[in-house]
């Protein structure tokens, strides 16, 4: 199952899936038609799928998304949380709370809640698992204007921790993908205009953003039974930006 699998890296990643064999629920919000266009990629791929509408921050929405694509395709194995909105801009001074709550609501209680159903799951079945959470390097670095995304990632990224000790015993594997600048439709002018996206790849030591492609090859291993050994981890995918932290000061 992928979240926000109408766009983006939850897109990539449902046809990346796909291409390595698995089946693939797409859960999305409002774009059917996007939804869609991943669905067909990944039965282009030669792998069934299953198209479910959900708000991944509505408990009653969670749970009857999860039970219509078990009944489409039998046991969930993997979950990849993918859904999210992005930052504003807003400083703390002038944000209001409705905005907060939007933003932990489906970055942060969109998890949490994917998440339980997966692993209630899992444990009545007496199988293992793999949770792949896809949070970002503002979880720890931090910047001004997105104090609510940087708090629901920084969040997520906790989460993933928690959960990771308290399944590893149930065979579940919980792990963090951290993206720096991805040219997703989050970052739509950076995709549309060549020299603001270029004045930002400036700041970044590989001298260019990351694709949602690459993001998703991240995905695939931490799904498969090569990364079984790796949980609680956060892999960061940015190019190096990350490490420019305090440089230069």
């Amino acid at each position: 199952m992928v979240t926000g699998g109408e766009s983006g890296i939850g897109r990539a990643s449902a046809i990346a899936l796909a291409q390595a064999g698995w089946d693939v629920a797409i859960l999305y919000y409002r774009d059917a038609a996007a939804a869609a266009e991943t669905a067909k990629a990944v039965t282009d791929a030669g792998r069934r799928a299953a198209q479910v509408q959900a708000d991944v921050g509505d408990e009653a929405a969670v749970e009857a998304a999860f039970d219509a694509a078990v009944a489409a395709l039998g046991p969930i194995a993997c979950l990849v949380n993918s859904a999210g909105l992005n930052m504003r801009g807003t400083p703390v001074a002038d944000m209001a709370l409705a905005q907060w709550q939007q933003m932990l609501r489906t970055d942060l209680d969109g998890v949490f809640l994917t998440s339980r159903r997966f692993v209630r799951d899992a444990h009545a079945r007496k199988q293992g698992g793999s949770i792949v959470n896809i949070s970002s390097i503002h979880a720890v670095d931090v910047r001004a204007g997105g104090a609510d995304y940087c708090a629901a990632k920084a969040a997520v990224k906790s989460l993933t921790e928690t959960m990771a000790l308290e399944e590893a015993p149930h065979g579940v594997t919980v792990n963090c993908v951290a993206p720096g600048m991805i040219l997703t439709p989050m970052n739509a002018r950076a995709v549309a205009d060549a020299d603001y996206r270029r004045a930002l790849e400036a700041n970044i030591p590989a001298g260019r953003a990351g694709t949602p492609e690459e993001v998703a090859a991240l995905v695939v291993f931490l799904a498969s039974p090569a990364a079984r050994y790796i949980n609680g981890a956060t892999l960061t995918i940015d190019g190096a930006l990350s490490l420019l932290l305090a440089q230069d000061a």
